[in-house]
């Protein structure tokens, strides 16, 4: 990877002036707030987000719900995507986080009229970093449908390897499909040949 990662501390996006936790490249990562449940409300709601995660409409109502349980919850770090223009262009998180066990799971969602710039490489990378460099984590796993090409490619670009398929796990649309799923270990990440968060 070319792309400059680094920490953002108290650096704030210029044209949002929200607070960053991280930048990966010209990627700002901000922390999700109920603030921004129109705009998840919005992204979950497009038809090929819908049809690539195998999720539904949900109300406005239910999402900033489901956010604001999810801020009060130890167990995860959700962020939004934001790129140079401070308009966010998606989520990325790490959930079901085991302190114990050194596990967690990746999330990503991004708005596909954003696809193709790099940006959700460059955040998945942000959060591997989190997930590996500060907190004490072994194995990070991801599952996306088995033809979602574009989740797939993200996740092979970031070091992801591909472990296998579970076989019909998603009802969707009346059809059911196969999850294929993704890990990345920690002695894997300290293999890869690209910047770290801390290192710019």
């Amino acid at each position: 990877m070319t792309e400059d990662i680094r920490i953002a501390g108290d650096e704030q996006d210029a044209e949002t002036g929200r607070a960053l936790a991280w930048r990966a490249g010209l990627v700002g990562l901000a922390a999700l707030d109920t603030d921004d449940a129109e705009l998840v409300h919005a992204w979950r709601s497009d038809p090929v987000v819908m049809h690539q995660m195998g999720i539904w409409p949900r109300a406005l109502t239910a999402v900033r719900e489901r956010i604001e349980r999810d801020i009060d919850d130890d167990d995860r770090d959700d962020f939004l995507i934001l790129p140079p223009d401070g308009v966010p262009v998606g989520y990325v998180g790490l959930t079901n986080q085991n302190m114990v066990n050194g596990t967690a799971e990746v999330e990503l969602m991004l708005d596909t009229r954003h696809r193709g710039r790099g940006h959700a490489t460059a955040a998945l990378d942000a959060v591997v970093d989190l997930a590996f460099g500060e907190l004490p984590m072994y194995r990070l796993t991801a599952e996306t449908h088995a033809d979602n090409a574009p989740a797939v490619a993200v996740l092979t670009r970031s070091g992801f390897t591909r472990e296998g398929i579970s076989r019909s796990a998603c009802l969707h649309r009346g059809r059911r499909h196969d999850l294929a799923v993704f890990s990345l270990l920690r002695p894997e990440w300290e293999e890869l040949d690209r910047p770290r968060a801390w290192d710019a």
